[in-house]
């Protein structure tokens, strides 16, 4: 009966879009194109909002924090009838009179409403991606809220617990020829989302909550938990036993996919195989920068031996002796939070880009519902309608490894890398570049960040630093940069030749280790990640990439007159948009 009315209400919300769309336009006849999109946009996401309550959640948007969306191919499929109509009313406008602020909106809905569409009728990961379902990060938030009483922000999370049972029932339902990795992460990441449980319940204990609510908020939580471990159940004992009979999928996507998911998803001026072959030259640029610089350590590090003709084990074996200059495992989150203050200071100093310092950030230890992704840290920032809530720097130690895996992850992890993480990560990297973000008044531009725009500006900001002296100019902070770079660029090596030309987990950790000098714990994490994820791996160096390029014309085009604290200000000012976009609008601007 519930799912007939959600359709009742489905069926009205589709007939007034359609009112709306059309009486603006009838009645703003002569009011300006851009005052009219205006008015679209604001529709739009009230729109998205309604049909995605979660997604409002984790951007802030806290109306519709009582409630989840349920994933369920009916639902699935409403959702896109109402993006139609939605879409059709964004053809309507004619793109050149738009502004250029405007005409990125348009380009980003657009995306939007066509990766939709092809990730649920052609990729269709709801289908063989288990760990696509978790409810944990979003009653999290809500917990995490400080401007809302205890006593209502419990009631608020009663009414979201109650859906949790149709939620999981809509998952399973989904669920079909999944793979064995995803569905593994699904186990784990949903065994840590009772942790988040738990708490609420620790919550209950010290509210003042009586009566029916206190009883409605046992009654649902206890009804979520088991809707929970009933997932896991079903995984366990379901899935993974048919794993016997029916060999899982494979999580190869193959070239086809790969091209068209890193369309939607990286929107860039490149295809994914012109960037795979760039990194490639990028690769052998680096193993001929670090052989260069290790040759000019290789007496401080290693006496008197012999070099090695070998080049790349040349290399190898001056990062090992660096490598060995780390912390305890245990003081892991420790040394990055005191790395924090020392790279803030560097970056006002050298007056590299602005940063509002009433921007709390956190470092913490990764929640486990977050855990298993293959990533030793991680950033989530607030979304534009939550600007100054907490930025929480997550950080994975290796605390429950042996010693030996622990030695080689803190070896990867060293002092020096250490420090570039908490660049790309916090300062100026994700941290800065999000705080940016949510001063741009376009909600758009917001809403539907790209990634290779956030990653390209991380790894852009490490170059930046070690360009400006950062470390004292050390060549081993240069080498172990170097190294680091590396990585970010077998990033988009590994994941095309993973998921387009089947390269082996031998060649991978061959690729990893020999050609990036990884440690084996890290390259051990990067071939889970790469069969995890796909094109997300390319996000790095193809952003960077363009980032490159656009302050190198920016830097021709303005000549004396060039400053970088006003371009990278300038470039984060656009908000979270694909690079080509951000590049076609500060170019145009000089012409002006």
């Amino acid at each position: 009966m519930k799912k007939l009315v959600y359709f009742a209400g489905m069926s009205c919300l589709i007939i007034l879009i359609s009112c709306n769309m059309n009486n603006n336009g009838n009645s703003n006849k002569n009011a300006d194109v851009n005052e009219k999109f205006a008015s679209y946009k604001e529709t739009f996401i009230d729109k998205l909002w309604q049909l995605n309550p979660s997604f409002a959640t984790e951007e802030g948007f806290h109306n519709y924090d009582s409630t989840i969306d349920i994933p369920s191919q009916e639902v699935m499929q409403q959702k896109l009838s109402i993006y139609k109509i939605l879409q059709d009313s964004l053809h309507k406008f004619e793109l050149q009179k738009l502004s250029d602020n405007n005409k990125t909106d348009f380009y980003l809905i657009e995306n939007f409403f066509n990766s939709s569409k092809w990730y649920a009728d052609t990729f269709k990961q709801w289908q063989w991606d288990p760990s696509g379902y978790n409810v944990g990060e979003g009653f999290d938030l809500i917990a995490s809220r400080k401007d809302i009483p205890l006593n209502e922000k419990l009631i608020i999370i009663s009414k979201r617990l109650a859906h949790v049972p149709a939620y999981f029932e809509a998952a399973r339902e989904n669920i079909s020829n999944p793979t064995d990795i995803h569905t593994d992460l699904a186990i784990n990441q949903n065994k840590g989302s009772i942790d988040v449980f738990n708490s609420i319940a620790d919550s209950v204990k010290t509210s003042t909550l009586a009566g029916d609510d206190k009883k409605n908020l046992q009654t649902n939580l206890n009804n979520a938990i088991a809707a929970v471990n009933g997932y896991i159940t079903f995984l366990t004992d379901t899935v993974k036993t048919d794993f016997k009979k029916n060999p899982p999928r494979s999580f190869r996507i193959g070239k086809e996919l790969y091209e068209r998911k890193f369309n939607y998803d990286i929107q860039s001026k490149y295809t994914a195989e012109e960037i795979y072959k760039i990194a490639e030259q990028h690769k052998n640029l680096l193993h001929q920068q670090m052989y260069e610089l290790s040759t000019k350590l290789w007496s401080k590090y290693m006496g008197n031996a012999p070099q090695p003709k070998d080049s790349l084990a040349l290399v190898q074996s001056v990062i090992d002796k660096i490598a060995l200059n780390h912390c305890k495992k245990d003081s892991f989150v420790a040394t990055i939070k005191r790395d924090i203050p020392n790279i803030t200071k560097f970056i006002n100093d050298h007056h590299l880009v602005y940063m509002d310092p009433k921007k709390p950030l956190v470092v913490r230890k990764t929640p486990d519902y977050m855990e298993g992704g293959g990533t030793g840290a991680s950033i989530n920032a607030p979304g534009p309608y939550d600007k100054y809530a907490n930025t929480f720097y997550n950080v994975s130690p290796p605390t429950h490894l042996s010693d030996a895996d622990a030695e080689s992850f803190l070896r990867e992890y060293n002092y020096y890398t250490l420090q570039i993480l908490s660049i790309h990560e916090a300062l100026p990297g994700h941290y800065v570049q999000l705080m940016h973000a949510n001063m741009q008044p376009s909600i758009i531009k917001n809403v539907f960040g790209n990634t290779a725009m956030v990653e390209g500006w991380a790894v852009y900001g490490e170059r930046m630093m070690i360009e400006n002296g950062y470390g004292d100019n050390a060549p081993e902070m240069q080498l172990m940069y170097y190294k680091w770079n590396l990585r970010e660029t077998l990033n988009t090596i590994l994941d095309y030749s993973v998921h387009c030309l089947n390269m082996s987990e031998g060649d991978v950790m061959n690729l990893l280790m020999k050609e990036g000098f990884q440690e084996k714990t890290e390259a051990t994490n990067k071939w889970k990640r790469v069969r995890q994820t796909q094109v997300q791996l390319d996000a790095y160096f193809t952003g960077s990439t363009e980032i490159l390029a656009l302050r190198e014309d920016y830097k021709k085009a303005l000549g004396d007159k060039y400053n970088l604290y006003d371009f990278n200000n300038k470039f984060l000012s656009y908000g979270s948009v694909p690079v080509k976009y951000i590049s076609q609008m500060m170019m145009a601007e000089l012409k002006k």
